[in-house]
């Protein structure tokens, strides 16, 4: 099992995500088993809880919603169960049955779906499908929690004869109610209700004439109530009646607490297993709520953390509708750990609270807020040195306190541990601490543990630098502004800004070159150098930035065009497809109507109809054979060119007529004398025929392919 002390889940404010993902559950039980939640005991079982909860998360997008899982706690019956003779209330077999029909739905549900939710299926593998309690309770109490007439043969007898003795009461009661009226004994009121039974109203001066018990009587004395002596006899029966079902409805409970006895363990089951559903859920809407999600698992020791938010500064954000700033980091065995650097304020410390709280929730089965891609390990013990560290208790200063938190880190830290230490070596004289800090890290580092730093130490820098597994990284600034960016570079280390943030603070010139001159002036160098390449990675990152979007501009331009050029590529396709066809149709226009003309001369109906079959077989086995739905879409597409196309003719027939100058009279044609041989074309025409019969001012003009019948006055002698 891996080492966790409650100082880690302190440091990282675990416990404050523990109790926002309580407010999501929906029972008193899930809550405190939210707020309980904590490090599971190994990969094997986290990995489990952690894809019940992707499951679960999955559910609340897609079609197949798992069922509700709402249930009263079963805890008192569990006490009572164990007590022999004992008996239980209504409202615990109610829940009982209620938590027996919620999981048998959930499992049924469960194993419908388990393609879907193979996870969350193997949660309740234990508990078997039981219809059995929840009939057995169903057929004892009804849904109102009244014991059911038929619960028992004696029972239903009793209330028979309850039912059969209340219509007597009432009976005698009007009767005596009518015979005392008329003798007006009775006030104006005429009758009350005393402990749920009807009395008389009786005028005090008439009590002693009205036989009956006296129940009462009013504030000032003037009525007596009279409970009447026949319905008094009546209401004693009454009573013993009601005696013997109690006693009754007594039996029949003590017999079914008997028939649940001995299924204690699956009803404590239930509730167990209701209560894990229960947080599993709270989980998953928690993880909808931090946009969590479950990242890839690496069989390697490696932490590769892509757009990595907060938790908690996520969720404040939210509120306040503020941006959060996610952030990139990556541990591998070649670079273990990482050195950050850089000015106060510039998110060292959220960085890596960040890495640590993402670290425990995933250990603890909660999904965070990653890119899918990010990928994540296992560690077996999670130290950190964060925060306020004065022991008052223990009258230490700080940096004793964090000595002796640092001799636990040289004790503990393996290959399987991550080390999380804030403003490492402080403290203490800076020379003195810095170098007791520097052989510390070299120690955690030599043990080949992974972790993250925050250090001002120029010799942490150094180190950093020198070892092969070991990064500096930094927190970027604006160099103009001096405004941090909340983004972490890896690869080179921090400047502190300090006489930078100084001087915009307002602190003299004077004073800060002073300040210059006391310490030494290749410390100064060191910084400034530091302090320059940030500007320049800064400067470097804004161009790469706007290179960028220069590229995805033209990449996006040079995709309209290919999408254009396709376009116009398919349009140009139908076009001539449309001119073809309307082609043919020509053709096969002017052959029909050669076989009319024919038909016209000789009125034969057999040769038109063999003549007709044979075009028709002739254009058919140029067709290709297609399916309906591919003729329905080819038929649409001609409609849509074809209307395109007229649509275009209509606007420059409109553009000709627009631009068309008056012309003048028609000059008459000289008629020219034509006759059967002549070789002709029509006026502006191209195509040559020549002249097979004249009739009425009417060529016949074969053009080799087909023959068409054209006015005189339309044909001219070709040259």
């Amino acid at each position: 099992m891996g080492y966790l002390p409650k100082k880690t889940l302190e440091d990282l404010e675990f416990f404050e995500v523990t109790e926002q993902i309580a407010d999501f559950a929906i029972t008193p039980m899930g809550k405190a088993s939210c707020i309980a939640l904590g490090p599971m005991a190994d990969r094997d079982t986290m990995l489990k809880e952690l894809h019940s909860v992707s499951e679960y998360l999955a559910s609340f997008d897609n079609e197949n919603r798992i069922p509700n899982h709402g249930f009263e706690d079963l805890s008192p019956a569990f006490k009572l169960l164990k007590i022999e003779n004992s008996v239980l209330e209504i409202t615990a077999f109610r829940n009982i049955a209620a938590a027996s029909h919620t999981v048998n739905t959930l499992l049924v549900f469960l194993n419908k779906f388990k393609t879907y939710y193979p996870s969350l299926l193997s949660l309740g593998s234990e508990i078997e499908i039981n219809k059995e309690i929840k009939k057995e309770v169903d057929s004892v109490i009804d849904r109102f929690g009244e014991v059911r007439d038929n619960a028992s043969e004696n029972l239903y007898n009793l209330r028979k004869q309850i039912q059969a003795l209340k219509g007597k009461i009432s009976q005698s009661f009007n009767k005596a109610l009518s015979h005392y009226q008329n003798l007006d004994y009775l006030d104006d009121i005429r009758e009350s209700v005393v402990e749920n039974k009807r009395v008389l109203a009786v005028k005090a001066m008439y009590r002693r004439k009205v036989k009956g018990g006296i129940m009462g009587s009013s504030k000032t004395g003037s009525i007596v109530f009279i409970e009447p002596e026949a319905t008094l006899n009546f209401s004693r029966e009454l009573q013993n009646l009601f005696f013997e079902e109690s006693e009754e409805i007594k039996k029949i409970l003590s017999q079914l607490t008997e028939y649940l006895r001995p299924q204690l363990d699956l009803i404590k089951y239930y509730q167990s297993y209701l209560i894990d559903i229960d947080t599993i859920f709270a989980r998953a809407r928690y993880a909808q709520a931090i946009n969590g999600l479950l990242p890839i698992f690496s069989d390697q020791q490696e932490l590769e953390l892509k757009n990595a938010y907060h938790p908690l500064l996520f969720r404040t954000h939210q509120l306040e509708n503020k941006k959060t700033f996610p952030q990139d980091i990556h541990l591998h065995t070649q670079s273990r750990v990482v050195v950050i650097s850089g000015p106060n304020a510039g998110g060292k410390s959220i960085t890596l609270k960040t890495v640590g709280l993402l670290q425990l929730m995933l250990q603890s089965g909660i999904l965070i807020p990653v890119h899918e891609k990010s990928r994540v390990c296992w560690f077996d013990r999670i130290l950190t040195d964060i925060g306020d560290n004065q022991s008052i208790e223990n009258h230490l200063s700080t940096y004793s306190y964090r000595l002796k938190n640092m001799k636990g880190f040289l004790k503990k830290c393996d290959d399987k541990t991550l080390f999380l230490i804030d403003e490492f070596g402080t403290g203490s004289d800076p020379e003195l601490g810095g170098a007791l800090a520097e052989v510390i890290l070299e120690d955690l580092y030599e043990r080949q543990s992974f972790g993250l730093i925050t250090t001002h130490y120029a010799n942490l820098k150094l180190l950093a630098d020198e070892q092969p597994a070991m990064m500096n990284a930094n927190m970027q600034f604006d160099d103009k502004t001096l405004e941090p960016v909340f983004k972490l570079i890896l690869g080179e280390a921090g400047s502190s800004f300090t006489f930078e943030v100084a001087q915009k603070n307002g602190i003299p010139f004077s004073l800060i070159n002073r300040a210059k001159k006391k310490i030494e002036r290749g410390k100064v160098r060191f910084d400034a150098t530091i302090a320059k390449m940030q500007k320049e990675r800064y400067q470097m990152a804004q161009t790469g930035k706007s290179l960028k979007e220069k590229e995805n501009k033209f990449e996006n331009e040079s995709d309209r065009l290919e999408k254009l050029n396709e376009k116009l590529k398919s349009k140009l396709v139908n076009y001539q497809e449309l001119f073809d066809h309307n082609q043919r149709m020509i053709v096969l226009g002017n052959k029909l109507n050669d076989l009319a003309e024919r038909f016209f001369q000789n009125n034969k109906k057999r040769p038109l109809i063999a003549d007709l079959l044979r075009l028709i077989e002739a254009e058919n086995a140029k067709r290709k054979r297609k399916t309906a739905a591919q003729a329905k879409k080819d038929r649409e597409l001609k409609k849509e060119v074809a209307k395109e196309v007229n649509h275009k003719l209509v606007s420059i027939r409109k553009e000709k007529k627009k631009n068309k100058t008056i012309t003048p009279p028609p000059v008459s044609k000289p008629v020219i004398d034509l006759k059967v041989g002549d070789k002709v074309r029509m006026v502006d025409g191209k195509s040559v025929g020549s002249i097979d019969a004249i009739e009425k001012q009417k060529a016949i003009v074969n053009y080799g392919l087909f023959t068409t019948q054209v006015s005189l006055d339309q044909l001219e002698i070709a040259n």
